[in-house]
């Protein structure tokens, strides 16, 4: 078992099946030594998005159900990670850049604390090699209503 895996199962985490696409595009996209995640939402380990992830941050959903929901797209990417590399999240050698988009109200002004659930989970789990640069943004709606979905980029050996 590599750091990765070790750290997940420290924190109790079981990756999911990864999500097929609902569109016309793939889960991932390995160049040179990048590794590039299309945005996960907020499924959880069922496969389903939970209504309490569901809505906007700053009317249906609050910052406490945001936060996890940023915490399980991030999951989700790693579970997509996963599947690129064969199932060896140990040749992950850093996590270079996180997107995150959070379904908000115009005046929703928290959305960087929002989207530090994902940021928290990737150096949880990667350690330093999971710190990255970030770009969150507030969209006016995201797939299946989801409240936040989140984009990866990693270096890759």
């Amino acid at each position: 078992m590599n750091a990765v895996e070790a750290n997940l199962a420290k924190l109790g985490i079981t990756l999911p099946t990864p999500a097929a696409p609902i569109a016309n595009y793939v889960p991932y996209v390995i160049t040179g030594n990048l590794l590039i995640i299309s945005g996960q939402i907020c499924f959880g380990p069922d496969g389903k998005l939970a209504d309490a992830h569901k809505g906007k941050l700053g009317a249906e959903i609050f910052n406490e159900a945001g936060l996890e929901a940023a915490r399980l797209c991030a999951i989700n990417v790693l579970a997509q990670a996963k599947a690129a590399l064969g199932g060896d999240l140990g040749r992950i050698t850093r996590c270079v850049r996180l997107g995150g988009f959070i379904n908000a109200t115009p005046h929703f002004a928290a959305l960087p604390a929002i989207m530090n659930g994902a940021s928290d989970l990737m150096v949880e789990v990667l350690g330093d090699r999971g710190r990255h640069a970030r770009s969150t943004v507030g969209v006016a709606e995201l797939p299946a209503d989801a409240a936040v979905e989140v984009e990866a980029m990693f270096e890759i050996a």
